[in-house]
């Protein structure tokens, strides 16, 4: 790996328009696109996913989407793994690679490292979901609040894979798994990561999640979910589980309406949106680009320009934290 040669990370908030930002910017560097999305992972997923299309595919080389089924465990440590080569072969080519996506782990993951954490307990994990089902919803965030509060204050109530996973932490390690975080820093990316999120005005940001939503729903998002529910995917896998996925599979199972699944996903939509804002914008090495219609990739593609040359000039670095 050539250490001189910086990785480009480009994220933000979903349909803020991170695709078209990554394509214009790849082409320029005349490079390829690593995906740090979560959900892009998974075989059979794309439209659910707004994968990048066949032809986007085409005209800028993807790596780390479709790499696996849907019934398959995934985690940041893999995708980590599966990304550092990819980087290191196009450093080795004298390339800067384009790292495009929306999930929050994956990109701390590449760029400062991850504390694994004992492996897991499918013994204890199985009495606390018991325990959550016997004694009622929140039962386990109270249990954590009282053993780690700042995880309870950061973990949603309802996101039961990571309270699990914060309780069986500190019952395996007897140290809360915030603490473990903050002390832990691996060594992140031997190269220069440059990290750029990009974000809009909130109502325009809105309208775009909308209209995704409705393109979704008119390229046949209903389809392939039923397709994925024919070729044996459970309902009850943490992929389907996905926002959108479980709406529309609750559709189809009569639980609610099509008018209803369709308001519920853009709904739950913009509050993702807004987590991840949350998210980025606690890192203080994130670097941010407004767009406004009309500016997108030429604004994106300016203003990382410049941030490269003042490092190539020495005038400033911005480095993976260690």
């Amino acid at each position: 790996m050539k250490p001189s040669l910086p990785i480009i990370v480009l994220t933000g908030p979903t349909a803020v328009g991170k695709t078209a930002a990554a394509l214009r910017l790849a082409e320029d560097l005349e490079s390829e696109i690593i995906s740090a999305d979560s959900r892009q992972i998974y075989r059979g997923m794309d439209i659910g996913t707004a994968k990048p299309s066949p032809d986007e595919r085409r005209r800028v080389r993807h790596h780390l989407i479709d790499i696996a089924d849907p019934d398959e465990p995934f985690s940041a440590g893999r995708f980590r793994a599966l990304a550092r080569p990819v980087i290191e072969t196009l450093h080795r080519r004298g390339r800067i690679p384009v790292v495009a996506g929306g999930t929050g782990l994956y990109i701390r993951s590449l760029v400062r490292g991850l504390w694994e954490g004992p492996p897991a307990d499918w013994t204890l994990r199985e009495r606390l979901r018991g325990e959550e089902a016997r004694l009622g919803p929140g039962h386990l965030h109270e249990k954590l609040r009282g053993l780690d509060p700042k995880s309870a204050g950061r973990i949603m109530p309802g996101d039961l894979a990571k309270l699990v996973r914060a309780i069986e932490v500190y019952e395996k390690t007897g140290i809360p798994i915030s603490a473990q975080h903050d002390r832990h820093r691996l060594g992140g990316d031997s190269a220069r990561a440059v990290i750029v999120a990009l974000s809009r005005d909130r109502a325009e940001l809105y309208r775009r999640i909308e209209r995704r939503v409705d393109e979704m729903m008119e390229r046949g998002f209903e389809d392939e979910v039923k397709g994925l529910l024919a070729a044996g995917y459970s309902e009850d896998l943490p992929a389907m589980k996905g926002l959108g996925y479980r709406q529309i599979i609750d559709y189809l199972g009569g639980r609610t309406d099509r008018e209803a699944a369709v308001a519920l996903i853009k709904r739950e939509t913009r509050r993702y949106a807004k987590r991840q804002w949350t998210w980025f914008n606690a890192d203080p090495s994130v670097r941010w680009i407004h767009l406004s219609p009309g500016n997108d990739g030429e604004k994106v593609l300016s203003e990382i320009k410049t941030v490269l040359r003042y490092q190539d000039n020495g005038e400033e670095a911005v480095h993976a934290e260690g």
